[in-house]
């Protein structure tokens, strides 16, 4: 009787993982849908020559984002674009650990523009985000960005 009781639990305690798994799973599914109606609204905007309400939403950011969100916002303020290895250099990150970031920005919602020249990939802000992250500070860094030169 015992070992049909534990063996009972084990079962209930494995439904209840893979429920709690299956629950996070949807969550994120939701928010990817959210995030692909609110793109879908803005092109729709955009193709009736309406403009979008410039509203930012930005999901929060590791530390790791922060830094290299500074980096491109820095680095973009004496010169158009940014390269990876610009970044890398200003963040002391590896390039590749860059190239994740920066697709974990524009993943949380930090329009990231980007520019191939000479098959090499070069970033930047977009002008509107830049100016609405100087006015209120969307990505909730801690301290004005001017302390973060290098």
């Amino acid at each position: 009787m015992r070992e049909e009781l534990d063996n009972h639990r084990l079962d209930i305690n494995e439904g209840t993982a893979e429920m709690s798994s299956m629950f996070e799973f949807l969550n994120e599914l939701n928010r990817k849908i959210d995030r692909i109606a609110e793109r879908v609204d803005s092109l729709t905007l955009a193709v009736h020559g309406e403009q979008p309400t410039g509203a930012f939403i930005v999901q929060k950011l590791i530390d790791r984002e922060k830094d290299v969100f500074r980096s491109l916002y820095v680095l973009t303020e004496t010169q158009p674009y940014a390269s990876y290895d610009q970044l890398a250099r200003k963040c002391l990150l590896s390039r590749e650990q860059v190239i994740s970031a920066v697709a974990s920005l524009i993943q949380k919602g930090i329009p990231v523009l980007k520019k191939m020249d000479s098959n090499q990939v070069f970033l930047k802000l977009d002008p509107a985000f830049r100016v609405a992250q100087a006015k209120e500070n969307l990505v909730g860094l801690q301290s004005p960005l001017t302390c973060y030169f290098r």
